[in-house]
């Protein structure tokens, strides 16, 4: 449970113990706070559900990286090899 639901049923609570039944002040008072809350929850999915894909999306991002830092590896052997290959054929000329 989040903090604003357990305020929300503190509130309710206290209004329900501390005069017996509540006034019609207090129920739209309360009715705002569920509206409030439900607000709240739902910005509180979107967030999540926005924080879920930054996160696969940097995963991927990561796997990415991990790939291009291979292939970078596999082109600079290939390189320092083709140079010495080169430099052991003009040693011949």
């Amino acid at each position: 449970m989040c903090f604003d639901q357990q305020r929300l049923f503190r509130l309710v609570e206290e209004i329900n113990t501390s005069r017996g039944r509540p006034s019609a002040d207090d129920n739209r008072m309360i009715e705002i706070l569920r509206g409030d809350l439900a607000e709240t929850e739902a910005r509180l999915a979107r967030a999540r559900a926005r924080e879920a894909e930054l996160s696969r999306r940097l995963e991927s991002m990561k796997r990415f990286l991990s790939v291009m830092q291979i292939l970078e590896a596999y082109l600079r052997t290939r390189l320092r090899e083709q140079q010495q290959a080169l430099i052991q054929i003009s040693e011949k000329l």
